[in-house]
């Protein structure tokens, strides 16, 4: 709940409610829509501010053209390296870190891999060395840099056409059910899964297999797309009144 009102927080001071009501259009993730928060704190910031909150939900990746095609006002996402140089292009201004959860990999309850309870670079390296199925989201998100990252600091090439690893090309929810359909693994956000495992129910045959690495912590932010270059994004001036964007 803490992070519920923090983002309500952000979210009222980037828009407050003095200003004639509008829709506020949101660029964020797959994996945000996918944990239910956003249907939960729509009619919440709703009420506090009298505005509509609509958002498009795709990976990072493509949640920051969106911003840049100047199609969106905010942004929620969760890929601080390319978070940090869109802001430093001009693209985004008052980058806030708002949420956290953390990545966790999920696979078969019969762990055919043999990495319950390994750390995440056994995990890898078993993956890779056995060919083990790992479907990965292939969509330039934030959960797809991240999980490439991953590759790269434990010393292995980043998969790349591999028999064994699948790029859906999609978003979170439909990635965990395509690897369970291939009976393999793959890394999902904590808040993802949730879902997914609350809609399987006690009958679900996946489980988390690797969590609790340091590496796997997932951190989002909130932007305001820069109204220099956007001059459609909603209340401008009141971004510039509040928060000294344009000295005047």
């Amino acid at each position: 709940m803490r992070v519920v009102r923090s983002l309500l927080l952000v979210m009222v001071l980037l828009f407050p409610g003095a200003v004639m009501a509008e829709t506020i259009m949101m660029a964020t993730t797959t994996s945000t829509e996918d944990s239910g928060l956003l249907d939960y704190l729509a009619p919440i910031y709703k009420e506090d501010t009298g505005d509509d909150l609509k958002w498009v939900a795709v990976g990072t990746g493509k949640a920051l053209e969106h911003g840049k095609n100047c199609d969106v006002d905010v942004l929620l996402v969760h890929a601080p390296e390319a978070e940090l140089k869109y802001v430093e292009e001009g693209f985004g201004i008052d980058r806030r870190l708002v949420m956290y959860n953390d990545f966790v990999i999920v696979g078969p309850k019969a762990d055919p891999a043999g990495v319950k309870g390994k750390n995440l670079e056994e995990a890898l390296k078993t993956f890779a060395e056995k060919e083990i199925t790992f479907v990965s989201r292939g969509d330039k998100s934030g959960t797809h840099m991240t999980e490439q990252g991953l590759w790269k600091k434990i010393g292995i090439e980043v998969p790349d056409k591999q028999k064994w690893y699948v790029e859906a090309g999609q978003g979170m929810m439909p990635t965990i059910n395509i690897a369970a359909e291939k009976d393999g693994y793959a890394m999902t956000d904590r808040g993802t899964w949730i879902k997914y495992d609350a809609v399987q129910g006690a009958g679900n045959p996946r489980e988390i297999g690797v969590e609790g690495d340091n590496r796997l912590f997932n951190q989002y932010s909130v932007m305001i797309v820069n109204p220099e270059r956007c001059d459609k994004v909603k209340l401008g001036a009141v971004i510039a009144r509040v928060f000294g964007v344009y000295g005047g």
